[in-house]
């Protein structure tokens, strides 16, 4: 018995070694020589190899108000986002429950926009946008700043953000739905909870660990947004004022525009902190009130 546990082990390392190697090669590699870079100053234009600064680089990044504005940009972007984005989610998945007419062609189309480039579809929108000429200006038949006006730039790409996310989020809710026992309504049925009472005291509950994982992948993808700026602001992120400035695009310009590894490095760690620290807060309020078993 001894001898074939031990052969079942060795197949299934072997079975994982790939994806252990590409797990080790592509994510933990390329996360510690970030955290090993933040603590250089390394100037690529320079020429020069990395000299060791310690935390310098957080201590700058303390009195850099421009990466402050990158942190208050980003928070206020992901606060406007995640609400759009799990509530119209969760909305779609009800109706889509419903076995609505076409209801398989229609959760294709929800999908689209999710599958589509951020990057082409923030053209796209752009032009839609667009002050004089846009589609969105001539429906409404008033000429708006969408982009152009810094209160309205940043909600703006909120909600193109969550418009393009609100398809994919819903077909895990919906897959949530459809695991809900059938009864488990019919008992509310019968004790006369109405549709708000039965949403709020059983399918919001009961979606729990669907919410969890939605939660936190949808808010560090939302940390991390960058092409869909780029493209909604013709390819200069922080336009107008500063007021799209996501953190992303600090780190990007800094790496690749200003040529500053070592201070990039540490906004990526900062960053990282940032994400982990927020998972594991959704991950400990989460842990007690989900509920897995639904037989």
């Amino acid at each position: 018995m001894r001898a074939r546990r031990r052969r079942e082990t060795v197949a299934g390392y072997a079975l994982l070694a790939p994806s252990l190697v590409g797990l080790v090669v592509f994510l933990l590699v390329p996360v510690a020589l970030v955290l090993v870079l933040s603590l250089t100053d390394y100037r690529i234009a320079q020429g020069a190899d990395p000299s060791w600064v310690g935390l310098d680089n957080y201590r700058d990044l303390l009195t850099d108000r421009a990466f402050r504005n990158s942190i208050l940009i980003t928070a206020l972007y992901v606060a406007i986002t995640i609400p759009l984005t799990v509530l119209g989610g969760l909305g779609l998945a009800v109706l889509l429950h419903r076995n609505l007419p076409a209801s398989g062609a229609l959760r294709v189309i929800f999908l689209l926009p999710w599958v589509c480039s951020p990057v082409a579809l923030g053209v796209v929108w752009q032009w839609m946008l667009a002050p004089s000429g846009g589609a969105l200006n001539a429906m409404i038949g008033q000429r708006v700043e969408w982009m152009s006006n810094p209160s309205l730039a940043l909600p703006t790409v909120a909600f193109v953000s969550a418009w393009s996310t609100i398809g994919y989020v819903s077909l895990f809710f919906l897959a949530g739905l459809q695991q809900i026992p059938a009864s488990v309504y019919e008992a509310a049925k019968l004790d006369g909870a109405g549709p708000f009472r039965t949403l709020t005291s059983i399918t919001v509950p009961l979606l729990r660990p669907t919410m969890f994982f939605v939660l936190v992948t949808t808010i560090i993808a939302s940390f991390q947004v960058y092409d869909l700026v780029y493209g909604l602001t013709g390819g200069s992120p922080g336009y107008p004022a500063g007021r799209t400035d996501v953190i992303a695009a600090r780190i990007y310009n800094e790496a690749f525009s200003s040529l500053h590894i070592g201070s990039a490095s540490a906004m990526a760690v900062v960053l990282f902190v940032v994400l982990v620290a927020v998972t594991f807060v959704q991950q400990r309020y989460f842990a007690r009130r989900t509920t897995y078993d639904m037989s």
